[in-house]
């Protein structure tokens, strides 16, 4: 497992532009916030943005998309994903044409390959963990889901290896993913899933039965208000690498950041 992390692609090209417009077309459609900010970024990044948002949303979608029931087929569809992703850092033409741009970006990047498996490892957590006890225990999850999406961000945009920078890019992809979880917290709900750590729920009488029915009570707010103050501390820690980023990066991830966090 630790060799099968730490490689990254040393084959040519398989994208075509084809594959690339698709990867534009995911970002328009699902990602409009972050679609919109990505126009503020010279051609050659945005389009290695748009690569890593097609990578990240296919599977978030076989994951998330509620005609998909099946996790059976959900989990040995992300185990192809996974292998496609692995030959084709092998020199494999992958089939899926969001594989085909990504792996392009890894090679041109040289992106380690850590960071992707995490994140397909977090749509794998998705089909079989449905609560999380402590905060703690989230944050290992987002690790993968979004923490691993900041870092990938930073490959992609060659930003360097700052160890403050760095931790500054995780800070920015937890908000972002806190930001959703209390946006979303009805739509996740519905699919069975409570991502508001259960430690939370008890500290402040919110019942899994509030949050499956929509039961919007002071309590509920609090917890709300609660969990937003944390997401607010994690954007102000991500505010301090946005100017360690390369200039020609700086002003599309703060409108992202800024944007995201008025959700």
């Amino acid at each position: 497992m630790a060799e099968e992390r730490s490689k990254v692609a040393a084959i040519g090209t398989f994208a075509s532009a084809a594959d690339h417009a698709e990867c534009r077309r995911l970002h328009r459609r699902y990602g409009t916030t972050y679609y919109f900010a990505t126009q503020r970024f010279p051609a050659a990044i945005r389009r290695r943005v748009h690569a890593l948002y097609g990578f990240v949303r296919v599977p978030d979608e076989w994951v998330d998309n509620p005609a998909h029931t099946n996790k059976d087929a959900q989990s040995r569809a992300l185990s192809d994903y996974r292998a496609q992703l692995l030959r084709g850092l092998e020199g494999v033409r992958p089939e899926e044409p969001a594989l085909r741009a990504f792996c392009d970006v890894v090679h041109e990047v040289r992106m380690p390959l850590e960071e992707p498996l995490l994140f397909l490892d977090a749509m794998q957590m998705d089909l079989t963990v449905d609560r999380y006890e402590t905060y703690r225990d989230l944050r290992g999850y987002m690790r993968g889901s979004a923490s691993a999406v900041g870092l990938m961000m930073c490959a992609a945009l060659e930003a360097g290896d700052d160890p403050e920078m760095l931790a500054a890019a995780q800070a920015l992809g937890e908000a972002m993913q806190l930001t959703n979880f209390l946006r979303d917290v009805a739509e996740d709900a519905a699919r069975g899933r409570i991502y508001l750590p259960q430690e939370d729920l008890r500290s402040f009488g919110v019942t899994e039965d509030e949050i499956f029915s929509g039961v919007i009570s002071d309590r509920f707010c609090n917890l709300m208000k609660f969990e937003i103050a944390r997401a607010r501390a994690l954007y102000a820690l991500a505010d301090i690498g946005i100017p360690m980023l390369p200039p020609c990066a700086q002003k599309a991830v703060q409108l992202a950041r800024v944007l995201y966090s008025r959700i």
